[in-house]
C-alpha cells in the first residue's frame, strides 16, 4: 500500500508528534520512518558564511502548513540539479526546515464485512507513516545564494518551478549585498 496523500495532513492542525525514547517502554512512537532528506547544505558554504555572495533568494511560506520530507527532497534535488548544470559550484543552497513531526495513519477497513473486522477507535493512535516539517507562516523554506545576474535568473526560475511541488503558497524574496564586488 502506498503513502497516504499529503492533502490528508497538510492544512490540518498538528500537535507535534516527536516523542521517542531510548527505552522502548517509554516510547509513544514505536517505529520512526527514515529521513528522506540527505543533505541540508549544498554548494560553497564558506563563501556564504563569509557573506561574499551578491544575491540571496529566500523562498518563504505564506501560511502555516505541514510539508512532507518527500516534497522537500524532490524540491532540493531539482534546484541543485539546475544550479549544478548551469553554475558549476558558484552557488549555495540550504534547506531551512527540518521534518521532526511524525505523521500517523489509522488504517480503517471500509466496505462489505468491515464491521466484523474493524476494532474501531479502540487503538486509534495509528502507525507512523512519514515525516513532515511544521512550517509557520512567513518562515523560510529554502535559501539560495548566487554571485551573478545570470545565476539570479536561473535560481529564480528553478525556485518558481518547484512551487508546484509544495502544498502551500510561497513567495520568493531577493536581497542584494551591495558590499560585494560585481562578478561578471
Amino acid at each position: 500500500m502506498g503513502v497516504r496523500k499529503a492533502r490528508a495532513y497538510s492544512r490540518k492542525y498538528a500537535r507535534p508528534s516527536t516523542r521517542r525514547s531510548s527505552r522502548k517502554n517509554q516510547n509513544y512512537i514505536k517505529t520512526v520512518p527514515s529521513q528522506k532528506i540527505t543533505k541540508f547544505h549544498m554548494g560553497d558554504f564558506n563563501k556564504y558564511k563569509d557573506n561574499k555572495f551578491r544575491y540571496v533568494l529566500t523562498m518563504e511560506s505564506k501560511e502555516k502548513i505541514q510539508i512532507r520530507d518527500l516534497a522537500l527532497e524532490a524540491c532540493r534535488q531539482y534546484v541543485v540539479k539546475e544550479l549544478e548544470t548551469n553554475l558549476l559550484g558558484q552557488f549555495y543552497f540550504e534547506v531551512k526546515v527540518y521534518p521532526h513531526h511524525i505523521q500517523r495513519n489509522h488504517k480503517v477497513l471500509t466496505g462489505v464485512g468491515a464491521d466484523r473486522m474493524a476494532i474501531g477507535m479502540a487503538h486509534s493512535f495509528g502507525t507512523s507513516e512519514g515525516r513532515a516539517a511544521l512550517v509557520p507562516a512567513d518562515h523560510p523554506i529554502f535559501v539560495v545564494a548566487i554571485d551573478s545576474e545570470k545565476g539570479l535568473g536561473i535560481a529564480r526560475a528553478a525556485l518558481h518551478k518547484i512551487k508546484a511541488k509544495l502544498p502551500c503558497t510561497t513567495r520568493i524574496l531577493t536581497t542584494e549585498n551591495r558590499s560585494v564586488a560585481v562578478v561578471q
